[in-house]
């Protein structure tokens, strides 16, 4: 336990400890999985997940009230200088007498619909769902019994998980969920330069510790921490929990390893596969499933892994100005992510009435359709002996997610099942023809003699020629000439 000197002195001892809350640690759980390294890394990705390869994140909360900047509005608005300070100034006032508190207060969602929104999930394409059960500011999503400050009890005064949780079952696809709580020790921590609300311990439940990015958070922020994160797996059973980034945080490493044990080992109850997501390196190797935010792979990873990124460019969250990517750039991002052995989770931002924006339902509608022709390219595949092949590259790493040309028809991707090949052809053809330099008759990956090409989802049989360039196939359909694109080559036995 940390020292009140470790901590500060004073008002910063009370912001520190801010709760006088007993929080509930989970018991230890029998099972097959122990807190320790050595014992969490027999765990294995279920097939579940290595076969459904696009699932839907959604960061919806308080946030998209203000509508501006991202959902990091409610630390930037306590920035002063910031773009998000001037704007709150000029619209809702001073944060001392209108603070996040009060935008939650507007959050009322009343065209929240969740129904609707797994419809709309399912019409995507997605096999699995993955709402944020609580963003960096605090404001649980979910009916938790470790704050008052949920949307079961405040705002839309409805459990925004639970409701979902029901509504993508419904759909049959997988729920799952996301904690981005550990950020939360310093998250408000602009609000202690300046009179704000932030300072009123009465708000303390909300505004948190607000304490240096520098401090690491004391044993009692990182026992309801843990606590919290359990109740999540307790109350909802989600068979994915995604964390942010500052997990990997050296304080939180003993509470990481006890909460996968715990998630683990009450999976093995319920007798369904789970996931962790973890960024950088909070987790040891092959202990849990590796997630890069906004970023790709520039090989084939032996395990499982996980790229999160947007339907926008700009925030997760909605903001009336967003830059929304296409429907083209979305699928080869897919497709790039599902050959190097990962699995895509797309976020969406609803809007604050609880309705998910036209433009992004568009977007997801277009996958959709893309993947009812060709989804066979990509559903319940597994990488082959390259990833593919062209002259348009990915940049490796997060953030790097906008850092690419066009891709175009030279631009191949590969998967597999079982005995059948996919090549996945990134750019609208512009001739008759399209080259798979990987299937050369001079130096060919694959020795097995080809018997069939066909175009996946039209079931025509296409013209091909061995050529030592590549293999040369003649594509003759409209479609292959306004977008991404996939074929099926199966090989004689």
């Amino acid at each position: 336990m940390e020292t009140e000197d470790q901590v500060g002195t004073g008002d910063d001892v009370t912001r520190a400890s801010w709760s006088a809350r007993a929080t509930r640690l989970p018991a230890d759980l029998a099972g097959p999985f122990e807190p320790n390294w050595t014992s969490l890394q027999r765990y294995e990705a279920p097939r579940w997940y290595e076969d459904a390869k696009f699932g839907i994140f959604i960061h919806w909360g308080a946030y998209a009230v203000a509508g501006f900047g991202s959902e990091w509005y409610p630390r930037n608005m306590y920035r002063v200088g910031s773009a998000e300070h001037e704007h709150h100034l000029k619209v809702f006032g001073s944060p001392e007498t209108f603070g996040y508190k009060n935008l939650i207060e507007r959050f009322t969602a009343p065209s929240f619909d969740p129904d609707e929104w797994a419809r709309i999930f399912r019409m995507s394409g997605a096999q699995f769902v993955v709402p944020v059960a609580e963003h960096h500011d605090g404001f649980a999503m979910y009916d938790s019994s470790l704050s008052a400050w949920t949307s079961a009890h405040t705002g839309p005064c409805r459990d925004v998980v639970g409701e979902l949780a029901d509504a993508v079952r419904k759909q049959s696809m997988v729920f799952g969920v996301s904690s981005h709580r550990a950020e939360h020790w310093w998250f408000f921590n602009g609000g202690m330069s300046f009179p704000s609300d932030v300072q009123a311990m009465s708000d303390a439940d909300l505004y948190g510790p607000a304490q240096p990015e520098s401090l690491p958070p004391n044993d009692q922020f990182l026992d309801d921490w843990l606590a919290r994160a359990c109740e999540i797996v307790d109350r909802y059973e989600p068979q994915l929990m995604w964390f942010d980034w500052w997990i990997e945080q050296p304080a939180f490493e003993p509470y990481l390893r006890s909460f996968a044990s715990y998630y683990y080992n009450r999976a093995r109850e319920w007798n369904r596969g789970v996931v962790i997501n973890y960024k950088h390196t909070a987790f040891a190797e092959g202990s849990a499933v590796y997630d890069l935010e906004r970023g790709q792979l520039d090989k084939v990873s032996p395990r499982v892994w996980q790229c999160d990124t947007s339907v926008g460019k700009k925030s997760w969250g909605y903001i009336s100005d967003e830059d929304y990517k296409t429907v083209d750039t979305l699928v080869c991002d897919l497709a790039d992510v599902v050959s190097k052995n990962g699995v895509l989770l797309l976020n969406v931002g609803p809007s604050a009435d609880g309705t998910i924006p036209r433009e992004q339902h568009e977007l997801l509608s277009g996958i959709g359709r893309w993947l009812e022709l060709y989804g066979e390219s990509i559903y319940g595949t597994r990488p082959w002996t390259i990833y593919g092949e062209g002259p348009t590259k990915t940049v490796p790493g997060e953030f790097h997610d906008t850092d690419r040309a066009h891709f175009s028809s030279a631009d191949i991707r590969y998967t597999r099942r079982g005995d059948v090949l996919y090549a996945i052809v990134l750019g609208p053809l512009r001739s008759g023809s399209v080259t798979l330099r990987a299937l050369s008759s001079d130096i060919p990956l694959e020795r097995r003699r080809l018997a069939k090409v066909e175009l996946v989802g039209r079931d025509v049989s296409l013209a091909w020629t061995s050529l030592p360039e590549g293999l040369v196939v003649d594509v003759a359909d409209e479609a292959a000439h306004r977008g991404p694109f996939a074929l099926r080559l199966t090989f004689e036995q």
